[in-house]
């Protein structure tokens, strides 16, 4: 008889159809055969007979085994499954959780990356802390759920269904600790609107300005080239603009490098030193030309004052002849100080000249202007000779002038003072009447054989202004009441 062929072993497979009973002629028939067929053990005829009808049956069931490339799953029904099924579904649920979590998670450590480039304040300090706890937190529910998914096999054929109940819950339970730290993780990312609301307002400055700074240096760069094309050397914009060079390598590097806040005050110091270096290159052929005219009008102007000053000393001859030492003694000086005056101009005039000639700006205009100050000061003291002696003319020709001129100006005060009132305010009524004992001092001076007419004009100058100080505070204090 041909023996039916046994099922090839495989180690996570447990043999499927054994025959042992069968062909060994043990106890296989437990309940009434057939009429006539005893229990117990099947007589030999019989055996075989029974024999040559069990085995195509067993040989039957037992071939898709052999050929079913090294045995079958075991099968426990459809509740395994079911339970199979379940498992592989919460397994998918964790892992869409533990996918979400972690996309979240790094959209979070962007916008935290966001707030430490920019801000170091104590708010944004304690950000980067919490973020770092609740990546703790994150580590531990991600090591849970790697730890269950690594735990169970659930493409396993011999999975039983206790095992994919087990890792359902596990599964479950890992899931729901990555929604509950998902949330956790949500609520921060929602208190952190107004930190990342600054911090992305500074950065979005932040590339404008360093283009910006950019385009300022090139423009400064372009006009000190169209500068020296025109045979301006421009050296000192040339060293100012060289030193901005590290500032911009700087700027290149970027503000991860050197921080947002950092870069941003970077970029607009560039932007305020290339926009003067460039406003200077493009001043400059304007400014060579006013040197140069100034040049011109200062030395024109020193040549006509060493010809006035030379006028000087008859003025001050006829002024001691006709009048007392008091009127002229302050005067005496005025020549030689002019010619100091007119000697030091011309001198500084030809060191402007040298400077001008050398395309040292800085120095010509500096020099210029000491020249200027010089010949206004000598200026002044020249015409004052030649008024001294006009207006001692006129006041000795007809002092009543002056007196009546000052005297109009002390009634009309009074009268300003005396409007709507019955008595005048003592701030006003008596500074008014020393003016008015001031004046007839200084008229009776006048009398005797030489009177000192310089100083009748001086007080009679003196008393207006102190007039003039008595109508200004009358009208300040009638503006105060009427607001």
């Amino acid at each position: 008889m041909t023996a039916i062929p046994e099922q090839p072993y495989s180690p996570s497979r447990p043999r499927v159809g054994r025959t042992r009973g069968l062909l060994s002629g043990g106890p296989v028939l437990r309940g009434p055969l057939s009429p006539g067929v005893s229990r117990g053990r099947v007589a030999g005829p019989l055996r075989d007979a029974l024999a040559l009808t069990v085995l195509p049956l067993v040989a039957a069931l037992a071939l898709p085994a052999a050929f079913a490339g090294g045995g079958t799953r075991r099968w426990f029904g459809g509740r395994a499954e079911n339970q199979r099924a379940e498992a592989q579904a919460a397994k998918d649920a964790a892992a869409a959780a533990f996918y979400e979590l972690d996309t979240a998670q790094r959209d979070l450590r962007i916008s935290i990356e966001t707030i430490t480039a920019v801000d170091s304040s104590p708010a944004a300090r304690r950000a980067v802390a919490d973020f770092e706890a609740l990546g703790r937190r994150i580590d531990e529910a991600s090591h849970t759920y790697i730890e269950a998914v690594d735990a169970h096999d659930l493409d396993r054929d011999d999975l039983e269904a206790s095992a994919a109940s087990r890792a359902r819950t596990e599964l479950t339970a890992a899931k729901g600790e990555l929604d509950r730290v998902k949330r956790e993780l949500d609520r921060f990312t929602d208190g952190l609107g107004p930190l990342l609301g600054k911090a992305e307002t500074q950065l979005a400055r932040l590339a404008p300005a360093v283009e910006r700074a950019r385009q300022a240096l090139l423009a400064a760069s372009n006009a000190l080239d169209a500068t020296r094309a025109a045979g301006l050397r421009a050296d000192d914009l040339a060293a100012r603009l060289a030193a901005l060079s590290p500032e911009l390598t700087k700027l290149n590097q970027g503000a991860g490098q050197h921080g947002v806040p950092q870069t941003l005050e970077r970029a607009e110091r560039v932007i305020r030193q290339a926009e003067a270096i460039r406003a200077e290159a493009d001043r400059l052929p304007e400014q060579a030309a006013e040197t140069g005219r100034r040049l011109v009008s200062l030395r024109t102007r020193a040549q006509a004052l060493t010809t006035r000053s030379e006028q000087v000393e008859p003025v001050l001859s006829e002024l001691r002849r006709r009048f007392s030492a008091a009127c002229w003694q302050d005067l005496q000086g005025v020549p030689d100080m002019a010619t100091e005056n007119v000697r030091q101009a011309e001198s500084k005039l030809a060191e402007a000249s040298a400077a001008r000639d050398e395309q040292r700006w800085a120095d010509a205009t500096a020099l210029l202007s000491t020249v200027r100050a010089l010949l206004n000061t000598t200026d002044e003291a020249v015409s004052a000779a030649g008024d001294r002696l006009r207006q001692l003319n006129a006041v000795q020709k007809d002092p009543e002038q002056e007196i009546e001129r000052t005297r109009f100006a002390i009634r009309d005060a009074q009268r300003l003072a005396m409007a709507g009132r019955h008595t005048p305010d003592p701030r006003h009524a008596h500074p008014l009447d020393s003016a008015v004992a001031r004046l007839e001092r200084a008229v009776a001076g006048l009398e005797g054989r030489h009177p000192d007419y310089w100083h009748f004009l001086t007080e009679t100058e003196a008393v207006r202004q102190s007039v003039a100080r008595v109508v200004a505070l009358i009208r300040e204090d009638r503006g105060g009441s009427a607001g």
